[in-house]
C-alpha cells in the first residue's frame, strides 16, 4: 500500500511539472501570437500587402508625329502581347514548353527570351510575343491557370501610315537595346521601344512622355487579382512638321523605282514641304527587330535604302553650282554681266583638254545670263580660273553650301567647298588651275547634299536672305519660333542677272530646261539643270568619242540634278531634285521638279494655315 501511495504521489508530481511546462509554454504561445497579432500587427499586415500587392510601371503612349495640316505620319496601335515574370514562372523553358499549346514561339524568339532572362532581373517583366490576334490572346487566357508567371496584356506598338515615303524623315522605334540602358526604369520595361532614326529620335524625350503606375493585387503564381489603383502618366507631345505630307507622297510616286532625292522648301520661312529621299524602307519591320536576313537585304541593296540621300547623300553638284561661279566672279569684278568670253568646245590647260558639254565648234562667245542659259563649261572655266577658288568658296557659305544645316536629324552631313588651304591640308597639295576648271563647275572635289541645293535655290529667289530650312512646327502645341532672315549682303542687281539666267534655263529657246517649263499664267518656273559625273574620264574618251550615257553601265551613268524656284516674278518655292546615275539633268531631273512644283503651287501649301486641309 505504502508502495502504492508513494508511486501515486510521484506520478501527480510529474503531471503537475509537465502540466505546468504545457501551461508556461502555452503561455509564451500566447504572448509571442499577442504580440505578433497586436503590437506588431502594422508591421507584418505592411509585409502580407508587400507579398500580396506590387507597383507596376506603366509606359506612356507615345505621342504622334503629323504633317503640317494635322495628317498623321506616326502613331500608337494597340499590341496584345504576353508577358513572362521569370521569378513567378520558375522553370522559364517547362513555361514556355506549355505556352506553345496555345501560341506558336519559334526558335529564334525563345532563344531571345532566355537571353532577356538571364540579362534582366527576375521580377521584371519579359516580352514572350507580341501582336497577337485576338484568337491567340483568348487561347492565352484560357491555358492561364496552368502557366506561372505567364500575363496576357495589352500594349501599344508603332505604325507608319505613309510607309516607305517618309522612312528617312520620321525614322524608327525599336526595341531598347543594351548599350541604351541608363539606369531610368522605364527602359527596362516590356517591349519598351525609343526613337533610333529621324525624328522619332530626333524628338524621343518629347514624344515619350511620363511614366504611371499601377497597384494591383496578385495571387501566389504572381497572376493579377485586382487592380486597386491607377496612375496613367502623361502621353507624349504630339509634333507637328512643315512637311506637306500630300506633296511628299506626289514626289515619292513621281521617282518610284528611282535612286533619288526630292526637297521642297519655302523660300520666306524656310519650311521644308519635302524632305524625300527613295527607295525607302519599311519603318514598322523595325518595331520588333529585324532579322540579320531582312537586315543584310537592305544593306546589301545597291539603292541604298537605308540613307536619306536628301541630307546624307554628298554628291558633285555639276552644273547647278554654276550660279555660285557667276556670283564670285560678279562680286570680284573680273567679269561684267556683259563680258563675252569664248567657247570653242574646249580649252587646253597643258597636256590636258578640258572639254564643254557641246564638242566642237562650241557655244561660240556668250555673256553670263547666255553662258547659264545654255550651261557652257568653258565660259565658267575660265571664269573660275580668273576669280580662285577662295572667292567661290566665300559665296558658297553664304547661299548655304559646305555646311550643315542643322535639322538635328542624324547623318546629315556638310558638304565639300574646297580652297586652296583645304587641299594643302588634306592632301597635301597645292591648287592647280586644273581645279579651278573642275570647282567652275561643280565637279572635281566639290561636293553638296540635295538640302543644301535647295537652300542654295531658295536664297537665290528670296533676293538673297539668309533663310534656314525648317521642320519643326510645334511641339505638344507649342509653336517654334520662326526667326527674321538677315541680309546675305549681295549686290542685288548682280543676283539679278543670275535670276536672269535661271528663267532662260527653262523659258528661253536656248535654254537646256526648256522642255520642262510652266505654261500656267503666273507660274513662270526658273531653274538650273546639272550632270555630274561619278568617274574620271579616261584619255581615250577625252581624244575620242564619248559614251553617251545609256551606253554605260548604271553605276558609271552621271548623276541628274535640277535646282529651281517659281512663281519666277513673285518667288515662294524653291526644289532640288537629284536622280543618281539618271543621265542628264534635263532628261530625268528637270521633268520631275517642274511635275513636283506644279503640285506644289496647285496644292500651295504655305498659303493655307497648319490645320486646314486643302479639298
Amino acid at each position: 500500500m505504502r508502495h502504492d501511495a508513494t508511486r501515486q504521489t510521484v506520478f501527480t508530481r510529474r503531471a503537475a511539472m509537465l502540466m505546468g511546462g504545457q501551461a508556461a509554454l502555452f503561455g509564451v504561445l500566447i504572448g509571442r501570437m499577442y504580440y505578433l497579432q497586436v503590437v506588431e500587427s502594422d508591421q507584418y499586415a505592411v509585409l502580407a500587402d508587400e507579398n500580396r500587392i506590387q507597383i507596376r510601371l506603366l509606359p506612356p503612349v507615345r505621342g504622334r508625329i503629323v504633317d503640317r495640316f494635322g495628317e498623321e505620319l506616326a502613331n500608337s496601335k494597340q499590341n496584345l502581347r504576353v508577358l513572362m515574370i521569370p521569378e513567378a514562372a520558375g522553370n522559364v523553358e517547362r513555361v514556355l514548353a506549355a505556352l506553345r499549346r496555345a501560341i506558336p514561339i519559334a526558335e529564334h524568339d525563345e532563344r531571345r527570351i532566355l537571353r532577356e532572362v538571364r540579362r534582366k532581373r527576375k521580377f521584371l517583366p519579359v516580352t514572350v510575343a507580341e501582336n497577337l490576334s485576338w484568337e491567340q490572346f483568348a487561347a492565352v487566357n484560357l491555358h492561364s491557370p496552368d502557366l506561372p508567371g505567364v500575363q496576357p496584356d495589352i500594349g501599344e506598338t508603332r505604325g507608319y501610315p505613309m510607309g516607305e515615303a517618309f522612312a528617312h524623315l520620321i525614322g524608327y522605334v525599336a526595341p531598347v537595346a543594351e548599350a541604351d540602358l541608363t539606369g531610368e526604369p522605364l527602359l527596362e520595361l516590356p517591349g519598351f521601344r525609343i526613337g533610333k532614326n529621324g525624328v522619332e529620335r530626333l524628338q524621343d524625350i518629347a514624344l515619350r512622355g511620363k511614366a504611371g503606375s499601377s497597384r494591383v493585387e496578385v495571387n501566389a503564381l504572381g497572376r493579377t487579382i485586382r487592380e486597386l489603383s491607377r496612375d496613367d502618366g502623361q502621353r507624349g507631345a504630339d509634333v507637328a512638321l512643315t512637311v506637306d505630307a500630300t506633296l511628299q507622297r506626289f514626289a515619292a510616286e513621281r521617282l518610284d523605282g528611282e535612286s533619288a532625292s526630292a526637297v521642297v522648301m519655302d523660300v520666306h520661312t524656310g519650311d521644308l514641304l519635302t524632305l524625300l529621299s527613295v527607295p525607302g524602307y519599311d519603318p514598322a519591320a523595325f518595331n520588333t527587330g529585324l532579322t540579320q536576313r531582312a537586315w543584310q537585304e537592305l544593306v546589301s541593296n545597291p539603292l541604298a535604302p537605308l540613307v536619306s540621300k536628301s541630307i546624307a547623300g554628298q554628291y558633285p553638284p555639276g552644273s547647278t553650282f554654276k550660279m555660285m561661279t557667276a556670283l564670285a566672279g560678279l562680286d570680284a569684278g573680273v567679269v561684267t554681266p556683259d563680258t563675252r568670253l569664248p567657247c570653242t568646245g574646249s580649252i587646253e590647260l597643258g597636256p590636258i583638254e578640258f572639254h564643254c558639254w557641246k564638242r566642237k565648234p562650241g557655244h561660240g562667245a556668250l555673256r553670263m545670263a547666255e553662258a547659264l542659259e545654255q550651261s557652257c563649261d568653258c565660259y565658267f572655266y575660265e571664269l573660275a580660273r580668273r576669280v580662285g577658288p577662295d572667292r567661290i568658296a566665300a559665296i558658297c557659305h553664304k547661299f548655304g553650301l559646305g555646311h550643315s544645316h542643322q535639322l538635328g536629324l542624324p547623318g546629315e552631313r556638310p558638304g565639300l567647298i574646297p580652297t586652296r588651304q583645304w587641299k594643302q591640308t588634306a592632301q597635301g597639295q597645292p591648287w592647280t588651275p586644273g581645279d579651278s576648271f573642275n570647282a567652275g563647275i561643280g565637279q572635281g572635289f566639290v561636293l553638296s547634299t540635295p538640302l543644301q541645293l535647295c537652300v542654295m535655290a531658295a536664297r537665290i529667289a528670296n533676293g538673297g536672305l539668309a533663310v534656314r530650312p525648317r521642320l519643326l512646327l510645334d511641339i505638344g502645341g507649342e509653336a517654334m519660333a520662326l526667326p527674321p532672315a538677315p541680309a546675305l549682303g549681295v549686290n542685288p542687281a548682280q543676283l539679278k542677272i543670275v535670276q536672269d539666267g535661271m528663267f532662260r534655263v527653262v523659258n528661253g529657246d536656248f535654254g537646256t530646261a526648256k522642255r520642262s517649263r510652266i505654261a500656267q499664267a503666273g507660274w513662270a518656273f526658273a531653274g538650273k539643270t546639272g550632270s555630274s559625273q561619278v568617274r574620271r574620264i579616261s584619255k581615250q574618251e577625252r581624244t575620242g568619242r564619248m559614251r553617251k550615257n545609256e551606253e554605260k553601265p548604271w553605276i558609271e551613268r552621271d548623276h541628274a540634278l535640277f535646282v529651281g524656284y517659281a512663281p519666277y516674278e513673285a518667288p515662294r518655292y524653291a526644289v532640288a531634285v537629284l536622280v543618281e546615275h539618271g543621265g542628264s539633268g534635263s532628261g530625268a531631273a528637270a521633268p520631275v521638279a517642274r511635275d513636283i512644283m506644279m503640285e506644289c503651287l496647285k496644292r500651295d501649301p504655305s498659303r493655307r494655315g497648319p490645320g486646314e486641309r486643302s479639298a
